[in-house]
């Protein structure tokens, strides 16, 4: 162990850093609400020195984003209104965990061919992120598609609610990355996909 010459805290190994799992007992658990999409409930953990605190824990499905480039490095991005913040919001293709046994690389095709009316040859998954561990379970996975194509008119989804008011629109990579760096673009899922896209082109 090294520790920092002059501040708080340790020298790390940035070869070794990584989350590890832990999990501090549950003296009690106390369901809350239960739906098909989302689940609450209330724990009290006990720390290592035995005191007790209550913690909510929310548990959605999981979810996914795509990052469709086309061939002229163009970025689809959908454009939705989103109830809870009162905004409509540009974001890459994306949907929850919802089909029982659906693998995440399904979920997004699927999502893809859903929101967007378009499908890919060529996947690759380049991100994986934890959206509010303070109080949710909930993980995403973002991933790449390229080699695009359109879905066939006869074969497009009818969407609804929220989602046929949707609107596409397909945005230069660079342009994405500046929108996304000026909070023009603020959806958390699709700044961390454009960013780690970034990131990935300069290693």
């Amino acid at each position: 162990m090294t520790m920092h010459p002059r501040l708080p805290g340790e020298l790390a190994d940035p070869g070794s850093l990584r989350d590890s799992d832990q999990s501090w007992p549950v003296s009690s658990s106390d369901s809350k609400y239960e739906s098909p999409y989302v689940s609450l409930r209330i724990d009290t953990i006990v720390d290592p020195s035995g005191g007790e605190h209550a913690r909510a824990v929310v548990q959605p499905n999981g979810a996914i984003g795509v990052l469709a480039i086309d061939e002229h490095d163009r970025v689809l991005l959908v454009e939705q209104y989103r109830h809870p913040v009162g905004r409509r919001l540009f974001e890459l293709p994306a949907g929850t965990l919802d089909v029982p046994g659906e693998l995440p690389l399904d979920a997004a095709v699927r999502e893809l061919a859903e929101e967007a009316d378009v499908v890919a040859e060529q996947w690759e998954s380049i991100l994986h992120l934890l959206a509010t561990p303070g109080y949710s379970t909930e993980g995403w996975e973002v991933f790449q598609a390229t080699d695009l194509s359109a879905v066939p008119h006869a074969d497009r989804t009818q969407r609804e609610a929220e989602e046929a008011d949707m609107a596409q629109w397909w945005l230069p990579f660079d342009d994405a990355v500046a929108a996304v760096l000026s909070g023009r673009i603020t959806d958390s899922l699709t700044v961390a996909g454009i960013l780690a896209a970034q990131v990935l082109r300069t290693r």
